[in-house]
């Protein structure tokens, strides 16, 4: 790890302005997955901005009868929240798949929102990666690369986003609110939040430089049948080989997002008025456009199998 300098902030709008002023800052809340890449001189930030203490741990009813998350609540505290358990189910859920007990205690909303891939080709320094080191070229593409991407991928990353609460969030239509140096705020619907590799696999999302995320709102509950699945290689600390966030109603309707096989939470709104079709016509259309390799062409059926679970499941 490369030494830094550290800093403690109080509020939001000084956490955005103090990161302007001294170039290469970063902002430090739980730490979960920005200190694993420190170590391993991925990241090399060379001043830390601890938003620990600024406020933003609650979870507040919002005037349309929504929630608003605050971007430092712990996954723990989130997934426990009787409000988040009885009207936002498939969020509670998809934050208990993820990681172990200790790691959700640490980790934080904004900081699960934006943690970075779980590509081994990304992690190991002597391989190339265009998302760690641009223009360096991509070693996954030859490589074996079981757990990556299927779809949205290109010809400089097929990288996925490893995170289950984003795809929870992705069905529920969440909004995230943010604030730049210059004290603006603004909010992005979290489809429009992560950006697909094409060819600058390094820019991830659309969050402006030093933009903090302050929170997450959540409309108010749509009701129906909440289901979160997920099909990994062991049953807990392993990140999905493919998920299914999903939210079913009586009449044959419904909400999906699927993890795991794209570099983003997959979510393909115009499928979706196939659902009462049958998770194969869903799926057809879900997946259109898909790259699999030879390594992970099997996810294609297992996303199938999956979704056709989720559908039983959400009549029964």
């Amino acid at each position: 790890m490369k030494s830094f300098t550290y800093e403690r902030v109080t509020t939001p709008a000084q956490a955005a302005a103090a990161v302007a002023t001294k170039p290469g800052a970063k902002f430090l809340a739980g730490g979960t997955n920005l200190l694993d890449l420190m170590k391993l001189q991925i990241e090399t930030p060379t001043h830390l901005i601890d938003i620990g203490r600024i406020g933003l741990d609650k979870i507040e009813t919002t005037a349309n009868g929504g929630v608003r998350i605050g971007a430092l609540v712990s996954n723990t505290d989130l997934a426990a929240d009787p409000h988040i358990r009885k009207d936002y189910g498939i969020l509670s859920r998809a934050l208990v798949a993820g990681a172990s007990g200790q790691l959700r205690n640490k980790a934080t909303t904004a900081g699960n929102l934006l943690q970075r891939t779980r590509c081994p080709y990304f992690y190991d320094t002597n391989q190339q990666c265009n998302k760690r080191v641009p223009g360096s070229g991509c070693a996954a593409i030859a490589g074996f690369s079981k757990q990556l991407a299927v779809i949205g991928s290109s010809d400089a990353c097929i990288a996925t986003y490893p995170g289950d609460m984003a795809v929870a969030m992705t069905a529920l239509d969440a909004v995230v609110e943010t604030i730049n140096p210059a004290g603006t705020t603004r909010q992005i619907p979290i489809s429009k939040l992560y950006r697909l590799p094409g060819k600058t696999p390094h820019l991830e999302n659309t969050l402006e430089k030093n933009e903090l995320i302050t929170s997450v709102v959540l409309p108010a509950p749509a009701g129906g049948t909440h289901i979160y699945h997920k099909v990994r290689d062991r049953a807990s600390y392993a990140f999905a080989l493919v998920s299914v966030a999903a939210i079913l109603f009586k009449d044959g309707s419904g909400r999906i997002a699927v993890g795991g096989i794209a570099p983003k939470p997959w979510r393909v709104p115009g499928a979706e008025s196939l659902l009462p079709s049958g998770s194969k016509a869903f799926t057809a259309k879900l997946m259109e456009g898909a790259r699999p390799t030879k390594d992970n062409e099997f996810k294609l059926g297992l996303i199938e199998r999956t979704i056709e679970l989720v559908l039983k499941e959400g009549k029964s």
